[in-house]
């Protein structure tokens, strides 16, 4: 059984890969696992009790995740005002006699237009139907990757069998290493949870650090998409048939 609901990007959306740099402005198409079942583990945690919330977390973290995009995405390349600390520590730069410790740059920025809405299947590792606490919880989620890519939950989650849901979109899955591909799609390395994973470790206030290969692992998973037409300003993807 699968639990299927549908988003509507109503911001620009941005996640960069997991290898790049703070600096770094490149951002991935889609979402990736790993930040879908945070999202998840944040809203259970709003939304539920503490205690429950550390239950079902195992639960989230062996999701297997299916997404369905859009026919065209578009990504929108552009500068950016930023602000990063000074590398010498604080000082006046202008002569004002103000000693500021931040200092101001431009950096480089990707974000992507959805031309459509984002449907995203979810199904337990036993394949049994998804615990009722995942529908409250799919509505609390407001946005995906980077914060300020807002989603907005468009009608109440349905749940569906195997060949219902293999009927209704494109779906890419996300959570198993690619063993068919096509050739010339666009190829993401896309993060997910390790089963080595434990509440602790994902919980950003522990203190206990995720190590990349062990609770945090990679995939290189190769979307049906290609690029149309691009400029100096965007490139555009459109879905391979």
């Amino acid at each position: 059984m699968w639990i299927l609901a549908e988003y509507m990007p109503v911001t620009l959306f941005s996640l960069k890969p997991a290898a790049a740099t703070s600096s770094g402005g490149k951002t991935l198409l889609c979402p990736t696992p790993f930040a879908i079942k945070m999202a998840l583990l944040d809203a259970a945690l709003r939304t539920t009790a503490y205690d429950e919330a550390v239950t079902l977390w195992p639960v989230i973290r062996d999701l297997r995740i299916k997404l369905a995009l859009p026919p065209q995405l578009s990504v929108i390349n552009t500068f950016t005002k930023i602000v990063r600390p000074k590398k010498n520590g604080p000082s006046d730069d202008d002569g004002t006699g103000l000693i500021t410790p931040l200092n101001r740059t431009i950096a480089y920025r990707e974000y992507v237009s959805f031309g459509g809405n984002l449907n995203l299947a979810l199904q337990l590792a036993t394949g049994d139907r998804p615990p009722e606490p995942f529908v409250a919880v799919l509505a609390q989620i407001n946005y995906l990757g980077k914060r300020g890519g807002f989603m907005q939950l468009l009608r109440h989650p349905l749940v569906v069998d195997d060949e219902a849901i293999e009927a209704m979109h494109a779906w890419i899955v996300l959570t198993e290493e690619q063993q068919t591909f096509a050739m010339g799609g666009t190829l993401q390395v896309l993060d997910d949870c390790g089963a080595k994973l434990t509440f602790q470790r994902a919980n950003i206030y522990s203190g206990e650090r995720i190590t990349q290969g062990k609770e945090r692992i990679l995939r290189h998973i190769v979307l049906p998409y290609r690029v149309s037409r691009s400029s100096r300003n965007f490139t555009l993807y459109e879905r391979m048939t």
